[in-house]
Order: C-alpha cells, then sequence, then structure tokens
C-alpha cells in the first residue's frame, strides 16, 4: 500500500468515525446542559463552593465568575509550581526548577487552555504537579470554553430574559458528565495500545547508540494524554508530545489520539442546534466548519506528500521531522487537526515542514480555530463569524440582519466585529514587537522568512490559544514568557467577554418572525457565504504577514 494511499484510508476511517459520533453525543451532551437535575457529587460541589445551583446569572455575573474562578486557578497552578521541589520526593523529583516567569507562563497557558509549553515536562515538572495542577487544567480549562459557548446557545434560544444560565452548573457538569467518563475510556484504550500509566518518576536506564547512560522517566501519562487530546489542552507529559513514543507508540494509537481532539469540536454544532430548537441550524454550522476542515486538510496533506525538493521527492514525501512508526500522512492529518482545533499536541515537528505546509498550520489557527476549534471555543466562534455573514448579506440586499429570530443591530455588530479584530491585533502587534527587539531576534534559529514564521506561529498559537510551535523559537526567556502569557490571557478572556456580552444582548430581544426577506442560515448557500466570509477576512488581515514569512520562503 503506498504512503498515499494509506493516509487516505486512515482519514477516511476518521472521518466516518466522527459523523457516528456527532448526533449521539451532540445530543447527549444538549441534555446534560438542560437538565434540572443534580446528581450528589455536583451538589456536594456547589455545597463546597457555596454555589446555588437553582440561582441563573445574568452575562456580566457570568463573566465575572469566568474570570474570578480563572485567576484563582492562575494563582494556584502559579505557587504550586514554585514549590513543588519542597513536596514528597515520591511524586516530584524534578531536575530542572521553575523560574518565576516560566512558572507564570506555564500557569498562565494551561488556565487558557493554550498548554503552551517552555519547559521539558519530564524534566521540569514532577508527577504531582502534573496530576494535581496541570492535568486539572486540562479539565477546567476546557470545562470552562464549553460553559460559555452554552451559554451564547442559550442567548439565541431565550427570549425577554437577561438570564444566561449558571457558570458554576455549566463548569461542573461539563467537568463530570462529559469531559471525566469520555477521558476515563480514552485513558484505558490508550494503556491497552502502550502509553504509559505509572508512578515511577525513572522508568528505566538504557544505553544509547553512543554508549551514554540515559534514564527514561515514567508517570501517569495515559491520564493526562486523554484529556489533554479530548479537551483539546494539547500539553504534553513528556517534551516530544505525542511524537514520544510513551504517549504515542503506534500509528493506531496516533488516529485514537486525532479522534479524541475532533470528536467534541464536531459535536457540538448538534448541541446547538438542540438549543435553539432547530436541527438544520446545528447542521449548517456542522456543514461551514466541515468543508473549511476538508479543504485545509487536503492542502496539508497535498504539500506534505507531493511537493517539491529534491530529497522528499526522492523519498516521496516531506520525512523530516517526521516519525517513522507514523508516517507522513498521518502526521499531517495530526498537525492539520491540532491547528484546526486549539489542542497543540504535536505528533511532528511542525518547524521541519515544507513552506506551505508549515503556512497551513499557521493559517488554520489564524482561522480562528473555527474548524472545528477547540472545545467551546470554535463553537462561540463559529457563531460570531455566521453573525458577521448574515450582517453582510444584509447589507447586500439593503435589509436588518437576522440570525435565529434575532435582529443584528450596530449593538451586536460592534461586539462580532471586536471578537474578529481582538485576536489579529494581539498576533501581529506582539510579532511586531519581538522582531524589533534585537534580543528576542536573537532567539531564532533560523534568519530571514523562516525566523519570521517562527515569531509569527509562536504568537498566533499564543493569543489563538493552541499551543504548538515552530521549535526552531527558544521562548523561554522573561520577554517571551510575560508577552506570551499576555498574549494567551488577552486571546482567552477578552474574546468571552465579548461573547457573553452579545448573549446577553441577544437574550434581552424577542424573536422576530421570519419574512420573505430573512436570510435561510440552514441551506447551503449559507454555508458557502461562512465559509467565504470566514476565509476572507482572514486572508485580508494576515496575508501580509504571511507573505513575508511562509510564502516568502516557498517562492525562494
Amino acid at each position: 500500500m503506498s504512503p498515499t494511499t494509506a493516509a487516505l484510508l486512515f482519514l477516511g476511517l476518521l472521518v466516518i468515525a466522527i459523523a457516528a459520533a456527532h448526533v449521539p453525543l451532540g445530543d447527549y451532551m444538549f441534555r446534560v446542559y438542560s437538565s434540572e437535575n443534580h446528581s450528589r457529587a455536583e451538589r456536594f460541589i456547589y455545597r463546597v463552593i457555596g454555589a446555588d445551583p437553582e440561582a441563573e446569572q445574568t452575562w456580566k455575573s457570568y463573566a465575572r465568575s469566568v474570570l474570578a474562578f480563572s485567576a484563582v486557578s492562575v494563582i494556584f497552578l502559579f505557587v504550586l509550581q514554585l514549590i513543588q521541589n519542597w513536596l514528597p520526593m515520591h511524586l516530584n523529583d524534578p531536575a530542572t526548577r521553575m523560574t518565576p516567569s516560566l512558572a507564570w507562563n506555564t500557569a498562565v497557558s494551561f488556565v487558557t487552555n493554550t498548554n503552551w509549553q517552555s519547559y521539558s515536562g519530564e524534566s521540569t515538572q514532577g508527577h504531582l504537579t502534573q496530576m494535581a495542577g496541570l492535568a486539572v487544567q486540562n479539565f477546567v480549562s476546557a470545562a470552562v470554553g464549553m460553559a460559555v459557548a452554552v451559554a451564547l446557545a442559550r442567548g439565541f434560544a431565550r427570549h425577554r430574559t437577561q438570564e444566561l444560565g449558571n457558570f458554576w452548573v455549566d463548569l461542573t457538569r461539563g467537568t463530570l458528565r462529559i469531559l471525566l467518563p469520555i477521558s476515563i475510556v480514552g485513558a484505558v484504550v490508550l494503556i491497552a495500545g502502550g502509553v504509559v500509566q505509572n508512578f515511577h518518576l525513572h522508568e528505566q536506564m538504557v544505553t544509547t547508540l553512543a554508549g551514554a547512560q540515559q534514564t527514561i522517566p515514567g508517570g501517569p501519562v495515559a491520564s493526562q494524554e486523554a484529556i489533554k487530546l479530548l479537551g483539546t489542552n494539547g500539553g504534553g507529559f513528556y517534551n516530544a508530545n505525542s511524537a514520544h513514543p510513551f504517549e504515542n507508540p503506534t500509528a493506531w494509537t496516533n488516529w485514537i489520539e486525532i479522534f479524541l481532539l475532533l470528536v467534541i469540536g464536531f459535536s457540538l454544532p448538534r448541541t446547538f442546534g438542540r438549543m435553539v430548537g432547530s436541527k438544520k441550524q446545528g447542521y449548517a454550522i456542522a456543514a461551514a466548519v466541515s468543508v473549511m476542515a476538508a479543504l485545509s486538510v487536503t492542502l496539508m496533506m497535498l504539500f506534505q506528500l507531493a511537493h517539491h525538493g529534491t530529497v522528499p521527492t526522492a523519498v516521496g514525501a516531506a520525512t523530516e521531522g517526521v516519525e517513522q512508526r507514523l508516517g507522513v500522512g498521518d502526521s499531517a492529518v495530526f498537525a492539520d487537526a491540532t491547528t484546526l482545533t486549539s489542542t497543540g499536541a504535536i505528533d511532528s515537528t511542525h518547524d521541519s515542514y515544507t513552506s506551505l505546509g508549515g503556512l497551513m498550520t499557521m493559517f488554520n489557527m489564524q482561522l480562528g480555530e473555527v474548524a472545528p476549534g477547540g472545545v467551546g471555543s470554535g463553537l462561540y466562534g463559529i457563531l460570531i463569524l455566521a453573525v458577521i455573514t448574515v450582517f453582510v448579506a444584509g447589507l447586500m440586499v439593503g435589509r436588518t440582519p437576522e440570525y435565529l429570530g434575532k435582529k443584528i443591530a450596530p449593538r451586536e455588530m460592534k461586539l462580532a466585529a471586536s471578537y474578529f479584530l481582538i485576536t489579529p491585533l494581539i498576533v501581529l502587534v506582539g510579532t511586531a514587537v519581538a522582531m524589533a527587539l534585537p534580543g528576542e531576534r536573537a532567539g531564532m534559529a533560523n534568519t530571514g522568512p523562516h525566523g519570521l514564521s517562527e515569531v509569527l506561529y509562536a504568537f498566533t498559537s499564543a493569543a489563538n490559544n493552541n499551543g504548538s510551535a515552530f521549535a526552531g523559537l527558544s521562548a523561554n526567556t522573561d520577554w517571551y514568557n510575560t508577552g506570551l502569557a499576555l498574549a494567551m490571557l488577552f486571546g482567552r478572556f477578552l474574546p468571552m467577554i465579548l461573547v457573553l456580552a452579545l448573549a446577553g444582548s441577544l437574550a434581552r430581544q424577542g424573536a422576530t418572525p421570519e419574512s420573505s426577506g430573512t436570510l435561510p442560515t440552514h441551506r447551503p448557500q449559507f454555508v458557502g457565504l461562512v465559509v467565504g466570509v470566514t476565509v476572507i477576512l482572514v486572508a485580508l488581515t494576515f496575508l501580509p504577514a504571511l507573505a513575508l514569512g511562509p510564502l516568502a520562503e516557498g517562492i525562494h
């Protein structure tokens, strides 16, 4: 079987599995967030944190809860990393101490669902920190994103109210009823596939080809691997992330990992359709993200499997930076999926991709990671783009734009436009400042267009809460740790605040009846409009920067 045929079979089975999960998982999540019943475990949590599960919140109260919970999480994780060397040694034996700037960067990274890592996990983080700090944030940061998406869906579904639900209920249910059970099953499957799960500080001592002794550390890897992917987090237990054989041993575990990182994102549009009372609207959103994903993965595989270059042409594909046991095609699918979502996990080195392959990883993130995007963040991102699309369509025919029975008035459009503009502003300003500073330019492993791509990729990844990187950039400096952390914070929480404000504005409206001039938003025409508006807006925003980076490198 040729590499191209094997890659297409791998991809085809993945598409079938995700399509099969779309309806049952989407319906299950709808029932989770719509249920009025609380389990005993949930009621215990509400009593501990002092939350009233029967009281609903306005958008401002919901936003304050999101920010307060996230602020406490950052402080806790920051302190935990700095004191880990004084914790029980049978669970903590990091060879490298955390500096305050690195601890700050890492705390912000995991709380914002970015999981950018400027350190080697196996030598810097102890087992207790990995479990009680990083893995916990993998669950709750994902649940926060899902909660905000559900609040926006309620804004579309409700009329003449200021209430969007209860953040603490949505957070708890998302964690206990969705993420935790699926992660347990995923971890068991990964253990069966050979992923490590133990509490050994040092798994075994091996002799390298050069005759040196090397210690291979163990740890509770599978339990963290499952939620790292399911929650579109991406932070690896080991420095090599999912390219490490202890995290991703075989081709079929590679398939399982890609499935985990995509399954919730592609199922949430179904949840949205059920919440707004129209399955067709959910299918339209799912179709829009599927079209963009299909175009992206097609181009990625084309660039990596059949592209120019003397050595790649001789061996049949771009094999540099790719694990032999996984192959070029399957690695290209992983790279595309991890940047189309906000996962950021890697099973190959994106820095070694072809110039156009590297461009695709950046462009995927610059789309806003909406195809399907991170858990929760992808759904509210594509819904914002749908709002912008109906506004553009309304301008074409001279009518007040409407979406799902809600008028898109100046207030709604200002919120949607601000949402779209925030991330590009962070990316481009951050890149420009870094390139203007001689000390930060020195952190690039390459000069010229590829060096610019390394910096542009870093800020694109941080602001979009992805977390993957071009490996050539040395980002563990005080400046980068601080600057990228600020990009993560602003890129995560400013859009969330705008989404909740939009949800509150929509919920206060009454229902606008459809008329002959209402744009049908469940038909292929609308799907095409959403895809076109998304691609055009992103191209207009980022094309100059991409032209100086990966495009210039490809032409050269």
